[in-house]
């Protein structure tokens, strides 16, 4: 597929996306005729990799998120796929992923799903993320569909494909319910284990409204103040994020206010999840990771977590402490799940594959990025701890917190993006060499990490390509108040430098 063809830039790592609804600032780029040669060439894939034979019927599910573009895209693709013997289930109101497990469940099994998301991004936007009983589609594996798609000839014919309409989300959930069951093995309420807990969740307009009535209820659980269930692709409320603080402050005051027990709080395709405690505390980022590490090192002594790389050093110490191994490896939940599955290839027991983000993968559930799953483990656990006196956060009472932590976000607006920001990355790396009170890390694979002491405090800070942005990202963690400004003083010259960097707008986070 050539630069210059206009599905190249639909691509986002392994997923695709763009624009689907019309901007006075943006058009459309993910519109309808392209999609509808997307779905046909998802079918000609399928056949490549031997996921179907070519004389059998195929089996396509179809799910989407609450993105007001969702139901037009899905026409377009189901238009790509009916002039073939195909047989297309199409899922209505879905989760990411619940459209995996449309693969496993007896009553789908399908060769093939396709999920119609663009996670937490603006309602303008929407995407297309891929599965196979295998796992969810690669980066190399997206490349290829798109090549296809841009052979594809559109040509109207009656539409010979069966189209059918499933409640996957139903079966996700009673799946869900059941496991939550078995996992509270000492509850005096076998069928109902959550009678007397008071959850609130927080959808954000997205897909994760569900997880209320059909898993929190039936578990018996209060579920009274929960927020922003209802789907409604505009995202009135906040963004759908765990990892925005907007999103967390927002959940947090519902806890409080209504004096729940644990606030829940999803994004939009319900692939990432984070929680808020009785106390306000919340448990995204890095007390998120070090929270599940705790629980699933409580199982298996000795396991690998591997992480992103932008992950603090006490948390590092935190897996030590407790028997385990952090990998710490690079961005993108794709690149950390890949990374795991190859670590037990390898003969090293790794657990979980997890992303500061919220992307949450455990081994024990396919390594899907699960965020319902991943909260249905923490309520299991709750229970559990419930009988000795204690709560999740005694899990994570001794993970060092940083006392200030801020992140600067440049710009990069010279081409090549990707080739220009290595180069900058390469002479920071230079600049750092030598500098009293900073130290490299050496063994560091992604970007530049380096530890800090002395005058500046005591902490460390990353230097990385955005994964998805033509972004240099530097994220600062420090455990001293009021030391960052000093770093900050000293090192942010050399980004103001740097002629390929956009020194005007400077993004601060």
């Amino acid at each position: 597929m050539t630069v210059e063809s206009p599905f190249y830039a639909l691509q986002n790592g392994s997923d695709i996306r763009g624009i689907a609804i019309a901007m006075p600032q943006n058009e459309v780029t993910l519109t309808e005729e392209r999609v509808t040669k997307i779905g046909s060439a998802f079918l000609t894939w399928l056949r490549e990799k031997g996921t179907s034979k070519e004389n059998k019927t195929i089996k396509i599910a179809i799910g989407q998120d609450s993105r007001l573009s969702g139901d037009a895209l899905k026409q377009a693709l189901i238009k790509g796929m009916e002039q073939a013997s195909v047989e297309i289930i199409d899922c209505g109101l879905a989760t990411t992923p619940a459209m995996f497990m449309a693969t496993v469940y007896p009553e789908f099994q399908v060769d093939g799903s396709i999920m119609i998301t663009a996670s937490h991004l603006p309602y303008e936007y929407n995407g297309l993320k891929f599965f196979t009983a295998a796992g969810g589609a690669e980066h190399e594996d997206i490349e290829r569909i798109l090549e296809l798609a841009t052979e594809v000839e559109v040509r109207h014919m009656e539409s010979i494909a069966m189209i059918t309409r499933q409640d996957l989300l139903s079966v996700y959930a009673a799946d869900l319910v059941e496991k939550i069951r078995k996992g509270i093995s000492n509850s005096v309420n076998p069928e109902k284990p959550l009678t007397g807990r008071h959850i609130i969740v927080d959808a954000g307009n997205g897909a994760g409204g569900f997880f209320v009535e059909q898993v929190l209820q039936p578990l018996g659980a209060d579920t009274t103040g929960s927020q922003f269930l209802d789907p409604d692709g505009q995202f009135p409320n906040h963004e759908p994020n765990p990892d925005n603080k907007e999103a967390m402050k927002s959940l947090k005051q519902a806890v409080l206010d209504h004096q729940a027990d644990l606030g829940i709080i999803f994004d939009t395709d319900v692939d990432r999840s984070a929680l808020v405690d009785h106390t306000g505390q919340s448990f995204n980022r890095n007390n998120l990771i070090a929270l599940i590490s705790a629980i699933l090192l409580e199982e298996e002594q000795g396991a690998t977590i591997v992480t992103n790389s932008a992950t603090s050093q006490h948390l590092e110490t935190f897996i030590e402490a407790l028997g385990g191994k952090q990998d710490r490896y690079l961005t993108g939940y794709r690149n950390v799940i890949n990374r795991a599955i190859e670590q037990n290839k390898a003969g090293v027991h790794a657990v979980l594959a997890i992303e500061t983000s919220g992307h949450a993968a455990l081994k024990e559930n396919y390594f899907l990025d699960d965020g319902a799953y991943l909260i249905a483990k923490i309520l299991m656990a709750d229970a559990m701890l419930l009988t000795e006196g204690k709560t999740i956060g005694d899990l994570i009472a001794s993970l060092g917190q940083p006392a200030e932590t801020i992140e600067y976000r440049f710009v990069i607006i010279e081409e090549p993006i990707f080739e220009n920001g290595h180069q900058i990355i390469e002479r920071f790396k230079q600049y750092l060499a030598g500098k009293e009170h900073l130290s490299l890390v050496t063994d560091h694979l992604e970007g530049v990490r380096c530890n800090f002491n002395g005058p500046y405090g005591e902490g460390w800070f990353i230097v990385r390509m955005s994964l998805h942005e033509p972004l240099l990202v530097w994220t600062i963690e420090n455990d001293y108040q009021n030391k960052i400004t000093s770093l900050v003083e000293e090192l942010l010259p050399f980004f103001l430098e740097q002629k390929e960097l956009d020194h005007e707008n400077i993004i601060k986070k």
